[in-house]
C-alpha cells in the first residue's frame, strides 16, 4: 500500500498549524479560518484569513478553530486541516487523494473528549492510521534529546494557547504542568496595556506585531530592538492616532503573565523526584514554542531558577519536527505514541 498512503505529521497549534511531509515543513500557516455567515462556506484559511482578521464586515467572520490548544470549533478545524493537507505540493499533484498515516500532537493536559475530537477530525480528512503524541514529548524529540535514556530533561513549550512544562525520563512524562498562559495571553496583555497607558485601542493583529517586533520580558537587553510606531483608535476622541512604544513598555505589559509561567516552572521543579532534579541541574531547561522567541526570556528564567536555559534552534518548529521523527520511527517511539 506504499504508493497509496502518505505520512504526515501535524502540529495543530492555537496560533499556527505546521505540517511535515517527507522530512520538510511544507505548511506553516496561522490557524485562522474566514467563513461566510450567509452560506457557512469557508472563504479563506491561514495567511489569507489572517489578513482579514479585525477587518471583516458582518457577512464574514474569522474563527480561530483552536482555543487553549484544543479544538473549539469542530467544523472550522476540519475544514482548515483538510485544506492545509490539500495544499501540500506533492499531494496536490496526485490524481486521487491518498490515505494518510498521521501523527498529531496534543497538549499534555488534554481530556479524553478533546482527544477524540482531534482523532475524529483527522479521520474525516482521510486519516487511516492516526497517532497522537504529547506536545512536550514531541518538543523533546524535536530538540534532539534522547528521551529513552534514564536521565531527566525539562522542557518548557510556550505556544499560542498553552504553556506545557514537563520533566521527561525513560520515554515518559514524570511530572508535568499545563497552564493557559501563552502567546494569546501576551497579545491580550499588550492590548490592555495600550488601552490603559496610551488610551489607544488596537486589534489583535497589531498587538501580535508589537509582540514580534519589540516584544521583551526584561528591560535591560544587550541589543534592544528599535522603537515602534503603533496606530490605532484614540479612546477619548475616537480619532485614529499613533504612539511610539519601546521594548521597556512591552516588558512591563507582559510582566504579570511571565511571573505566572515562572511560578509554574518552579512548581514543577518542586514536584520533581530528587534523582531527576540532579539531572536537570546538569542539563538545564530547554525552551521551545513561539514564546521562546521573546527577547530576554532565557535570561529571566535563568535568574529565577539558577539553571542554564537553552532555546531550541527553531523553537517554532521543534514540536512538529519531533512529531515527524516519531512518525518515521513508529516502532522505536511506540511507547510515547497514543494509538
Amino acid at each position: 500500500m506504499g504508493f497509496f498512503s502518505e505520512d504526515i505529521a501535524i502540529d495543530l497549534g492555537t496560533a499556527n498549524t505546521l505540517i511535515i511531509h517527507n522530512d520538510k515543513v511544507v505548511v506553516n500557516s496561522p490557524s485562522i479560518v474566514a467563513i461566510d455567515r450567509t452560506t457557512n462556506k469557508v472563504i479563506a484559511i491561514g495567511q489569507e484569513a489572517s489578513m482579514m482578521q479585525g477587518k471583516t464586515h458582518e457577512n464574514i467572520r474569522t474563527v480561530r478553530p483552536l482555543k487553549d490548544g484544543v479544538i473549539a470549533d469542530f467544523y472550522a478545524s476540519e475544514q482548515m486541516i483538510s485544506r492545509l493537507i490539500k495544499s501540500i505540493p506533492t499531494l496536490h499533484r496526485r490524481f486521487f487523494s491518498p490515505s494518510l498515516r498521521m501523527t498529531i500532537c496534543i497538549p499534555s493536559g488534554i481530556t479524553e473528549v478533546e482527544m477524540r475530537a482531534v482523532k475524529e477530525s483527522a479521520e474525516r480528512v482521510n486519516g487511516k492510521e492516526v497517532y497522537l503524541i504529547h506536545e512536550p514529548m514531541a518538543a523533546a524529540i524535536g530538540i534532539g534529546i534522547d528521551i529513552m535514556q534514564p536521565k531527566g530533561n525539562m522542557i518548557v513549550d510556550i505556544g499560542g494557547g498553552t504553556t506545557e512544562i514537563a520533566v521527561i525520563a525513560l520515554s515518559g512524562i514524570v511530572c508535568d504542568k499545563s497552564i493557559k498562559i501563552a502567546g494569546d495571553v501576551f497579545t491580550g496583555d499588550i492590548i490592555n496595556f495600550m488601552r490603559s497607558k496610551h488610551n489607544l485601542y488596537i486589534g489583535d493583529r497589531t498587538a501580535e506585531k508589537i509582540k514580534i517586533l519589540v516584544g521583551s520580558v526584561t528591560e535591560d537587553l544587550e541589543n534592544p530592538p528599535e522603537e515602534m510606531s503603533v496606530q490605532g483608535r484614540d479612546l477619548l476622541t475616537g480619532k485614529p492616532k499613533q504612539v511610539v512604544i519601546s521594548h521597556v513598555e512591552v516588558s512591563k505589559a507582559l510582566d504579570k503573565s511571565v511571573v505566572r509561567i515562572e511560578d509554574a516552572i518552579m512548581e514543577t521543579l518542586s514536584q520533581t523526584p530528587p534523582e531527576l532534579s540532579a539531572d536537570i541541574y546538569n542539563t538545564g531547561i530547554y525552551l521551545a514554542g513561539g514564546g521562546a522567541l521573546l527577547r530576554g526570556l532565557d535570561q529571566r528564567l535563568s535568574q529565577k531558577t539558577d539553571l542554564p536555559i537553552y532555546v531550541a534552534e527553531e523553537p517554532l518548529e521543534a514540536v512538529v519536527r519531533g512529531t515527524g521523527i516519531a512518525l518515521k520511527n513508529v516502532e522505536r517511539f511506540k511507547t510515547v505514541l497514543i494509538k
